[in-house]
Formats: C-alpha cells, sequence, structure tokens
C-alpha cells in the first residue's frame, strides 16, 4: 500500500524519494522534538498541518527520516536535526583571525573553542575587528546566514575619524559603489558624533570599513553586536557559549523560507494540496529596530566630545539588547578593554 496526493507522493510513502522503510531511520516527531519544536504531541500536529517537508516532500504522521543525510525543513525552513550538530558563540577578541590555521602563527578563532567537534566560522571577521562570531558543524544553517539572497541582518558599531554628514549618511543608507560592486542599502543612524550603528545583510570582504573609507571617515574601531536576531553583551572577549536551542530556531527563522520555495507536492505553497493517511506499512510511535530617519545630535546635544566615547551594551527588557554611548575620560581607559565589548 502506498500512499500519495494528486501532486505526487507524500514523505512516507514507498513510491516517495524519501520513503525510509520501517525499522530504519527515526520517527519523524522524534526528530523535531529533539531539535526543539516542542512535545512529541507538537510535533505531531505540526506533521498533520502539512508543516514539515523531507527532501522537499509534505511529510506524513508515521513518518521516519535519516538525519544524517535527508533534509528537514518546517514550514519551508531547513533546520538542523543531526544530533551532533554544535553551535557556538564567540567574543572575538581584536588581533584574532577567523580562520582554522594561519601560516603566520597567528592566533585563531578555533583555538579559542572547543576541537571536537571540528567546527567553521559562520563568515568573517578581519583580524583587527571584534564582536559577535558564529561557529558551527552545521552547515545548512552556515549557507542561510551567509548567502546575502536570505537577508540577514548583522549589526555592527563604528567608531569612526572625524563626523559624517547627513550626506555621507544618506549615501551609506542609500549603497556605497564598491570596487566589488554596489552595496546594498544599510541602515545607519549616528549614537554620538563620529560614532555610527550600522546594519547590513551582505557579507563582502571588510565592507564596513570599506563603505567608511568611502565616505571619507575611516574606521578607527569596528564592533560586531548583533547577528539576526542573537545579541550577548555579557560574553566577554575571547569566550565563547553555546546557543540555546531556541537561539539555534530563531536563527533558522531568521533566514526565512528558501527564496525560491517550490511547489511542493502536498504542500500548502500547492494549489491541489491533497493528502491520503500514511501507508499500513508505516509504523507510528506512542510516545530595536533602527530607524533610518535618525539624524545627527549636536556636540552640545550630546554632551560629550568626539574623543570621549565608549561603547557600552545594555539589557533593555525581556532580554532585548541595545548599544549605548556613554561618556568617559578617554586618557584614563585603554580602548581595547572598554566594557568587555567588541567591535566587528
Amino acid at each position: 500500500m502506498t500512499s500519495s496526493t494528486d501532486d505526487g507522493p507524500v514523505s512516507g510513502s514507498e513510491s516517495s524519494p524519501g520513503f525510509v522503510p520501517a525499522g530504519d531511520g527515526e520517527r519523524l516527531q522524534k526528530v523535531l522534538a529533539r531539535a526543539g519544536f516542542g512535545s512529541r504531541r507538537v510535533c505531531e500536529d505540526l506533521i498533520d498541518d502539512g508543516r514539515v517537508t523531507v527532501d522537499g516532500i509534505v511529510a506524513v504522521l508515521g513518518a521516519r527520516v535519516r538525519v544524517e543525510d535527508q533534509e528537514v525543513a518546517v514550514d519551508d525552513t531547513p533546520i538542523g536535526v543531526s544530533p551532533d550538530l554544535v553551535h557556538y558563540l564567540l567574543n572575538k577578541p581584536a588581533g584574532v583571525v577567523t580562520t582554522a590555521s594561519d601560516t603566520h602563527g597567528r592566533d585563531t578563532v578555533l583555538e579559542l573553542v572547543p576541537t571536537e567537534p571540528r567546527v567553521h566560522p559562520v563568515g568573517r571577521l578581519d583580524m583587527e575587528t571584534e564582536g559577535l562570531l558564529l561557529l558551527t558543524n552545521d552547515g545548512v544553517l552556515t549557507h542561510r546566514i551567509t548567502h546575502p539572497s536570505f537577508g540577514v541582518e548583522k549589526e555592527y558599531v563604528a567608531e569612526v575619524e572625524g563626523r559624517p554628514g547627513r550626506g555621507a549618511l544618506r549615501r551609506l543608507r542609500e549603497g556605497i559603489e564598491l570596487d566589488d560592486g554596489m552595496t546594498a542599502p544599510a541602515k545607519v543612524s549616528e549614537l554620538q558624533p563620529g560614532l555610527l550603528r550600522l546594519t547590513i545583510h551582505e557579507g563582502r570582504n571588510r565592507q564596513v570599513r570599506r563603505m567608511c573609507d568611502a565616505i571619507g571617515h575611516p574606521v578607527i574601531r569596528l564592533v560586531r553586536t548583533r547577528i539576526g536576531p542573537l545579541r550577548d553583551p555579557q560574553l566577554a572577549p575571547g569566550e565563547w557559549r553555546e546557543l540555546t536551542q531556541d537561539e539555534v530556531r530563531a536563527l533558522e527563522r531568521a533566514t526565512g523560507p528558501d527564496p525560491t520555495p517550490k511547489d511542493r507536492p502536498g504542500s500548502k505553497l500547492s494549489p491541489k494540496k491533497q493528502r491520503t493517511d500514511v501507508s499500513d506499512d508505516i509504523e507510528f510511535d506512542d510516545d530595536d529596530v533602527e530607524s533610518d530617519d535618525i539624524e545627527s545630535k549636536s556636540d552640545a546635544e550630546s554632551g560629550s566630545s568626539s574623543h570621549d566615547r565608549s561603547f557600552r551594551q545594555e539589557s533593555r527588557g525581556s532580554g532585548s539588547i541595545v548599544v549605548d554611548v556613554v561618556s568617559i575620560d578617554m586618557d584614563s581607559v585603554d580602548l581595547d578593554g572598554l566594557d568587555g565589548s567588541t567591535g566587528s
């Protein structure tokens, strides 16, 4: 007995390319529950609602999946389901290179996290840039965070030379012509004279630094403060921690559905959605938005000069983090050690 729809087979039928015979693989609801999508019953509801696909085919209750070589997606967003996946968040200090090894003997980001299982950095921060960096062995999530088509935002705080005028900020917001092409529009606000917050979703080499160079205000210090929904102002330079399941799920949601989703058989995207029950042969289980229009404050309004500033990250209700500016005596503080903050 097989299970099919008017549009084609559903995952769990013997005619489906994604079919896993009874006794092979793991039950899909168990895999989803382990990945943090809720109880087995909640995960069964997700499957029954047609929101889960295996290798692009809508799954049915009782379907099994081989987590090592099959792709599982919820609401058209691929998710990591292998039990050996790890996701580390590192506060990269300046002077460390974002690579697996370095021929010049410089410290690398991989030396700051556990050696097993082997992980790779998600994108790059140049040697002098500090801040949040993800390291993982989750290839699907890596691709979706780094590829610009998925639009995952990365937020930076940059201390720059001089004070950019409104025209310079407008250029950043509209896009800058670099030697490798025009940048996408950035979200930009001036936190204080000479201190900018920039949000981009591309990942070109040294992009923020080159954008600031192009408007005539080179970067003095650069801090990455956010990756998609992820912030952590309590993480000290050089320290790392594992992401929670909720944080991993939030990152996956931030990548959104596939930008070119297929009209998958049996999915809600299909105008002929029709599902049948699972085959009798399948075994069941009992078990702060940044405003692009924020204008500059005068030196008098800010109450500090361009030489008296530092980065500070504070928690603002329900875990939401923003970056604020505080005035300090720069002569008495080592810039590299301010507040344990980092730049990106």
